[in-house]
């Protein structure tokens, strides 16, 4: 039993062996190999800081073997021949196991000299992870593209806008669609900001307070890309903000996902019947055969439930823990793994409702009445030197007016209007013209013609700047 403890990593000073549910409760290889490759390109990158030293850990002969051998582990684990053995506890001790298996525990054994499972668990994660914002970032991008695309394409639509989920005021449809591109935008924004603070090396720190055979810490960095150098041991081995950061900017994400497929949801409704999902995006009834369920927008709107829930989890976790690594760690990998997963499907999943959405422009005109423009009503009056209270006041007396004679507000007589107010001039009819309303939002950020195509503009040229 001691000969199997001390095959272990840690089993040295061990003379009983592992309760088998402690085993199984204290393992996390079952998720964590997805770490293979980066904790491979980690280790020989470590084992060249080691043929650096002074004097070297490591002949070169020693450096070519570690290389050759994890070369291999990491060909078994891309071609699914690796074989995980029961004393297997993490990915960390699969590889060194095996690469001790393939070149001998001679030289195998030398790998971790001065390094610790804390400081190269953490390399492993900020290069899984940095890794995994890249794609997201791309992934990202597709969305806000497919949403430019399909504003340019849709321009001359018209639809009511709505606040309260009441109607409100006329929109270009487009202009609804690049109301949530921007919120991609951000996003886009906020995994790119994220980067340097996962770009941090921690290789080096050893367990906690240093590595005793000065590595080369700058030699470390440039092998593995990262951006800057953590700057305390202590730190740097028990830091997870960055998965914490991760967790939140995914979350704040999947929220902007849950809220677009919200108002697809309800667009495609028969109630509005303003658009349809295509049928690659969309299930039927196993009772109603005329149904036809949005049901990719309403899993993308459950999976960010799941992802916030993570959040939350792991922060309850980090709250109370002391300096510096604590095995409550182990519960950073599989929030991040999973936020990962989920962000990346419900990405791919949105872009392709997006590109295959059918509209139906007519019903979206339907949705536009005369009230809507009761803004507009006061707003031709503040053209005429009124204040904008008291034609916001007038402007109500006539949807009060246009209620008790029942007639839209557009119906109401020129003298109807001059009965409310003497202001009203004999144009006061050429208000009711919804594109005339959409076109005067001719500011920056508005819903004019103008207006959405630069927003079209704006957002292509950053997702060509973010391509740079």
């Amino acid at each position: 039993m001691a000969e199997q403890m001390a095959q272990k990593l840690w089993g040295g000073r061990f003379t009983t062996g592992t309760d088998p549910l402690m085993w199984e409760f204290n393992q996390c290889l079952s998720y964590d190999k997805a770490l293979y490759a980066v904790d491979v390109a980690g280790s020989k990158a470590y084992a060249l800081a080691l043929s650096r030293t002074t004097p070297p850990i490591l002949t070169t002969h020693e450096l070519s073997e570690i290389h050759r051998g994890l070369d291999q582990v990491q060909s078994e684990w891309e071609s699914g021949t690796f074989e995980i053995k029961q004393d297997d506890e993490d990915i960390h001790t699969a590889n060194e196991r095996r690469l001790s298996e393939i070149i001998g525990k001679d030289v195998g054994g030398k790998l971790h000299t001065g390094r610790s499972r804390n400081d190269q668990v953490a390399t492993d994660m900020r290069l899984w992870l940095a890794q995994e914002v890249q794609r997201d970032i791309e992934w990202i991008q597709g969305v806000v593209g497919i949403l430019a695309v399909k504003a340019e394409e849709w321009i001359d639509h018209l639809a009511a806008g709505f606040t309260h989920l009441q109607r409100a005021q006329p929109i270009r449809f487009s202009h609804f669609l690049l109301a949530h591109a921007h919120s991609f935008a951000s996003d886009l924004d906020r995994f790119r900001d994220l980067l340097p603070r996962i770009s941090v090396l921690p290789l080096g720190s050893g367990a906690l307070a240093g590595n005793p055979f000065c590595v080369d810490r700058e030699l470390l960095r440039n092998e593995l890309g990262f951006q800057t150098i953590g700057g305390n041991s202590m730190q740097s081995v028990a830091d997870r903000d960055f998965v914490a950061e991760y967790l939140f900017v995914c979350s704040l994400l999947m929220v902007h996902i849950s809220r677009f497929a919200e108002d697809i949801i309800i667009y495609s409704s028969s109630e509005f019947n303003w658009l349809v999902c295509g049928d690659a995006y969309s299930t039927g009834s196993s009772i109603m055969p005329q149904k036809k369920n949005p049901d990719a927008c309403e899993l993308l709107r459950g999976k960010s439930g799941r992802t916030v829930g993570q959040l939350a989890g792991f922060l309850t976790t980090l709250k109370g823990l002391p300096a510096t690594y604590n095995k409550d760690l182990q519960e950073s990998q599989e929030p991040m793994f999973d936020a990962a997963v989920t962000v990346g499907k419900s990405l791919r999943i949105l872009q392709g409702v997006v590109s295959t959405l059918k509209i139906f422009p007519e019903n979206m005109k339907k949705s536009l009445t005369p009230d809507m423009l009761a803004t507009d009503l006061a707003e031709y009056l503040v053209r005429r030197g009124i204040p904008f209270r008291e034609t916001h006041h007038i402007s109500g007396s006539c949807i009060r007016l246009s209620e008790q004679r029942g007639v839209p507000l557009s119906a109401l007589s020129l003298e109807d209007f001059k009965s409310v107010s003497p202001h009203f001039g004999d144009d006061v009819h050429e208000v009711f013209n919804f594109e005339t309303s959409v076109e005067r939002r001719d500011a920056k950020g508005g819903t004019s013609r103008r207006a959405v195509l630069e927003q079209v503009e704006a957002l292509k040229s950053k997702l060509v700047q973010s391509a740079k």
